[in-house]
């Protein structure tokens, strides 16, 4: 377990650690100026550029293409949408050890820690570590859990150097992914297999990532056909709880996979793919008393299992037309401290592209998904079935009317989607692009979303810790949440508005303004308390989901990059979020409304990543993040960065720190379950890298 901290020998420490960090930071950069300047003079006369997105023109970055905006591959700078995407480069430079920790830097993106081992991951607010309005994909599989809605990030991996690029799209993506795309759509996309040829080693550690380590080999199994394994580890450590002490929450990860990809013929391809994952967890948790009258934290360990197996068929019909027929399966195994899951999904999905004369691009398909779970409850969780299976049938179909060729596109659609607890749900939207020039488009959107009820909402009963809800109670006091048969989908109508520029060949901007219209969203409702005598007099105080909230929110998402010299880019990013929520039930008390504090209302980025010449690169980041008030957490700045050696292509040593401005901090307070009182500690490590 972790000990206090002592300012006389930790802090201290750490504080002769940040000053070493700054003061060699602050040598390489004077000592470099004159050799970024000099190699900035040389590229500008006509010297060729290096192949890493560090050195691309801003221009050539526009040019990135994406498939989540409309599914199919279109530039970055004229897709209608609040768009971002990370590249492979981005997350090399970064040095993120996770795909949760490597959204920090989306604009508007709203990524915290809540534990060792939990994200609370959201967009235009709503955040929680199950944040259900966020659709989260991986080659087209989604990990969104129908458990409790949200993703289960601390089993979402894989090797980071095989992530060809991280789709982030704010906003309702609901017309084309279907409901839960209410605030956004996060799609993680694999590198072909083509393109992992040879083996790939890598692992480090150090102060909380105690050990990680992943091995990849990729071959050719024919002349068109490419396959690789891989499999990798992690190790970390526990964080500390407010006043000293660790909280248990340490784990050890493993995964393997592999992925192989054929073009029989110029006119086809196809990818198989699958994962097996093993993990084991530790937390504390808020479990009932030994006389059930009181929760009390406790720590418990779990683990958690999973498999999937990926398919996938691309056709060409034609040189504008195109068949995508996928199908996969997946199987988890999972305990969440508190009740246990086994849960077999098989989707299956198809769609058609083609043109419609000389100005109508049609995307049209359908799917089908089936879910069956079993749950094993505890008297901490009541189940009222244990084994439920869910049908899902979707539809949907998009026009891209080229209005003015190559200056204004009008994109109109809907999904139509039916499912077992609220039947047929419309999710219409449209979306305008006007160019007026290749530097500039403009766009707008109107859409439609819903989010569908999770399992726990409609089945459990679960009890949660009371003393951020209620306090001064005279005797021992038990809230329980109680799911509701009856709950239905949540509706967003969502109004978006965006800019994107390119003032010069060394200066982008780019801004999003929104206005969200919320209904029926879900809310927690106590009317009475229940006085109970046995075992020991104490209090109940029954809560029942239903759709009692509605609400709005308005903000806006700003980003700026520069290209100080070929070498040396600047990120900078800010967000702003208003959301306000209301209860149409009068009188009662709701635990729900506290929501709209759950989100930062300010968040700002800066980021500089720079080629140092000399085989050196480094990388820094500094973010900040606005109070929680409901959770009384204070605002609080940290500082990221990342100093690497590359002797050669094929070699990479890297010194990556977080969170280097304090010992620990707070950053997010869970809702349901696990204990609160967790600090985000400080963390530094080494990774090498190593190509043949």
């Amino acid at each position: 377990m972790k000990q206090s901290l002592i300012p006389s020998t930790k802090s201290v420490r750490w504080t002769w650690v940040a000053i070493s960090w700054g003061q060699a930071v602050l040598g390489v950069l004077l000592i470099a100026w004159p050799l970024l300047s000099a190699k900035a003079a040389e590229q500008d006369a006509g010297t060729a550029q290096g192949t890493d997105l560090l050195h691309l023109s801003l221009e050539d970055l526009g040019k990135i293409k994406v498939t989540t905006v409309s599914r199919k591959s279109e530039s970055i700078s004229g897709a209608p949408a609040a768009v971002y995407v990370i590249t492979q480069e981005d997350l090399r430079h970064s040095g993120s050890a996770s795909l949760a920790e490597a959204l920090r830097r989306v604009p508007g993106l709203d990524v915290a820690q809540a534990n060792a081992r939990q994200w609370a991951i959201s967009s235009r607010g709503f955040n929680d570590t199950f944040a259900n309005k966020l659709l989260v994909l991986m080659d087209g599989r989604t990990i969104y859990t129908p458990l409790f809605s949200g993703v289960f990030w601390e089993e979402t991996d894989t090797v980071m150097e095989d992530v060809d690029r991280i789709e982030v799209i704010r906003g309702p993506g609901a017309t084309l992914w279907g409901a839960n795309a209410v605030n956004g759509v996060i799609n993680i996309i694999t590198k072909n297999a083509r393109e992992t040829q040879g083996t790939l080693i890598s692992g480090g550690g150090g102060i909380e990532e105690r050990a990680f380590g992943s091995v990849r080999y990729g071959g050719q199994l024919g002349s068109n056909a490419y396959y690789r394994v891989y499999g990798k580890y992690a190790n970390h450590d526990e964080y500390t709880q407010i006043g000293g002490g660790g909280v248990g929450d340490n784990s050890w990860t493993s995964q393997e996979g592999f992925r192989i990809d054929w073009q029989p013929a110029e006119i086809n391809r196809v990818t198989l793919q699958g994962d097996y994952h093993y993990d084991d967890f530790g937390g504390r948790f808020f479990l009932l008393s030994s006389n059930r009258v009181s929760l009390v934290p406790a720590n418990r360990r779990f683990r958690a299992q999973g498999a999937n197996l990926l398919g996938r068929w691309v056709h060409e019909l034609s040189g504008e037309s195109e068949l995508t027929t996928q199908m996969y399966y997946d199987r988890t195994d999972r305990g969440f401290g508190i009740g246990t899951e086994i849960r077999d999904t098989l989707d299956f999905e198809v769609q058609h592209r083609f043109h419609l004369g000389d100005r109508n691009e049609v995307l049209w398909g359908g799917g089908y998904r089936y879910s069956v779970d079993h749950i094993s409850g505890t008297s901490d969780l009541q189940v009222r079935d244990p084994s439920v299976g869910l049908q899902l049938f979707s539809a949907f179909v998009q026009d891209e009317v080229a209005v003015v060729p190559d200056r204004l596109n009008l994109t109109f659609g809907t999904k139509l989607e039916h499912n077992d607890y609220t039947g047929v749900e419309v999710q219409p939207s449209a979306r305008l692009a006007w160019m007026p020039h290749e530097r500039h488009t403009l766009w707008a959107a109107v859409s439609r979303a819903v989010r569908t009820p999770s399992r726990a909402e409609r089945d459990f009963r679960l009890y949660v810790d009371p003393s951020t809800l209620l306090a001064g109670l005279p005797l021992p006091t038990l809230v329980s949440i109680d799911g509701n048969p009856d709950f239905g989908s949540e509706n967003l109508l969502a109004y978006e508005i965006g800019y994107r520029v390119s003032l010069h060949r060394r200066l982008s901007l780019d801004g999003a303004v929104f206005h969200n219209d919320y209904d029926r969203l879900r809310s927690q409702v106590a009317k009475t308390f229940e006085f109970q005598p046995a075992p020991l007099p104490h209090l109940i105080v029954p809560t029942t989901i239903n759709n009692n909230l509605f609400g709005e929110s308005y903000g806006f998402e700003a980003l700026a990059t520069w290209q100080a010299l070929d070498a040396w880019r600047w990120r900078a990013s800010y967000s702003f979020l208003s959301l306000q929520l209301h209860n149409r039930e009068q009188g009662a008390f709701s635990v729900t409304e506290m929501g709209e504090f759950a989100s930062p209302q300010q968040q700002a980025f800066v980021s500089t990543d720079v080629d140092l010449g000399r085989h050196l690169e480094l990388g820094m980041g500094v973010r900040y993040v606005d109070r929680l008030s409901v959770q009384t957490i204070p605002a609080y700045t940290e500082l990221e960065a990342r100093l690497a050696w590359k002797p050669n292509r094929n070699c990479e040593l890297a010194i990556i720190g977080r969170n280097l401005l304090d010992p620990h901090h707070r950053e997010f307070s869970t809702e349901l379950l696990t204990y609160r009182r967790v600090e985000v500690d400080r963390a530094v490590y080494f990774k090498l890298t190593l190509r043949f």
